[in-house]
Parts: structure tokens; C-alpha cells; sequence
């Protein structure tokens, strides 16, 4: 899978991901990998020269888990080939590409056929990109810009130098989705947020972050 062979964009329901892709980029193409689920784009902020990174939802994907913007297989895999494929490129050149991460992924893409079929493999990959990233000297940096859950939020941003997440209702740090979390308890989304009321723990607070001070993140 290579990430110079970008197919045309299909039209996809927009995101928060997408949408932010698009306002960074301005004028620049986006474009996509195989994986018609990442997208990205090439484009100078603050004079540096960088490569942002999106996974935005794909109703069309032959995974059905997999089409509300989770990472699943395709996602893994395709986030890794398209991170090392700049490693690549920009090896020989005298700067190398500041990577940014904009994170909208409501969870890892559950499902017994992902499991089966190495969805663990495909997470570590992207994870593993990453960091060789990071160790080729790129600059990653994550930008939250909605939900950034559970193994999701692993494979794309939480492995950046910095993350920064916007003050907005619509940002969610957790561990594990309200949904998600619901069904491995076996109850219902009702009696978790009532459950929560006494246990603590179960209590699915936002979390943001301000430029003034950090909860839940790392800043810059």
C-alpha cells in the first residue's frame, strides 16, 4: 500500500477530523492512500513545512465496524505505510516534515472478524510508525480535535512529542467509550450514568484542554 498512489476522494460524511483537515490544509489537495478512511494533506504552517494526518469515517468499508471513523485493519495498516512512506521521503532532505495528528476516532474498530484477522497487529504497526517517526526526526504532534478513545487514540496521536486538545464540548479523552463500556459491564448506557453516580470511576468526564494549564494531555 503505498501512499504516492492516491486514489480520488470519495465523498464522505464530513467529521471533525475532516473538517479540521481541510481548514489546516487551505488551499493544498487532500488526498488518500488506498485506505480511503486517512486522509492527508501537505502544507506549510508557521513556516514549517508538515504532513497532516486524519482518519475520518468510511461508509463504504468492507469492515462494517469500521465505518464511523474507528481504526480498524485497513486503518492500522494504511497509517503505518503512509507514516514510514515520509519517513522515507524525506530522509535525505535537510528538514524533515513536522507530522501532525488530528485526532477524531471514536474507538478501535471492534469486531470478531478485526480480532481474528490481527487487529492488535495493525494498531501496534501504526503505533510503531510513529515512533520510528519520531526516532528519524520528524516533530509529531497531536491535535484532539473531537473524540480520541481507547486503542484508537494508541495507533493515531497519543504517541506525538505533544498533544494539544481543543477547549470544546466536543473533545472526549477516555479510556474506553460510554457505549463500549456499557457493554462490557453488560448494562445499559442508563444505568452506567446512573451507576457513576456513586462509583466514581465509571464517570465519563470531558476533558480538555487550556492553553493556561493541561487536564488529561500534554501540552505545548
Amino acid at each position: 500500500m503505498r501512499s504516492d498512489a492516491s486514489t480520488e476522494i470519495a465523498d464522505l460524511p464530513k467529521s471533525r477530523g475532516d473538517t479540521w483537515l481541510h481548514a489546516l490544509a487551505a488551499d493544498q489537495p487532500i488526498k488518500s492512500p488506498p485506505c480511503a478512511a486517512i486522509r492527508y494533506a501537505d502544507a506549510t504552517l508557521n513556516n514549517h513545512a508538515c504532513r497532516l494526518i486524519a482518519v475520518v469515517p468510511d461508509p463504504h468499508s468492507p469492515f462494517p465496524r469500521a465505518r464511523h471513523g474507528e481504526v480498524g485493519l485497513a486503518e492500522g495498516w494504511g497509517l503505518a505505510q503512509l507514516i514510514h512512506d515520509t519517513i522515507d521521503a524525506d530522509r535525505n532532505q535537510p528538514h524533515q516534515r513536522t507530522l501532525i495528528a488530528l485526532v477524531d476516532v471514536p474507538s478501535q474498530a471492534y469486531g470478531r472478524l478485526e480480532e481474528t484477522q490481527g487487529l492488535h497487529q495493525a494498531l501496534a504497526a501504526a503505533v510503531s510508525a510513529w515512533i520510528h517517526a519520531r526516532i528519524a526526526g520528524h516533530r509529531v504532534i497531536g491535535l484532539i480535535v473531537g473524540q480520541a478513545i481507547s486503542g484508537a487514540y494508541l495507533a493515531h496521536g497519543y504517541q506525538a512529542h505533544r498533544l494539544i486538545a481543543l477547549d470544546d464540548p466536543g473533545v472526549q479523552l477516555h479510556a474506553m467509550g460510554k457505549a463500549s463500556a456499557a457493554r462490557v459491564t453488560q448494562r445499559s448506557v442508563e444505568a452506567l450514568d446512573e451507576l457513576a453516580k456513586t462509583v466514581p470511576p465509571w464517570a465519563m468526564a470531558l476533558s480538555t484542554t487550556k492553553r493556561s494549564g493541561c487536564s488529561g494531555t500534554r501540552c505545548m
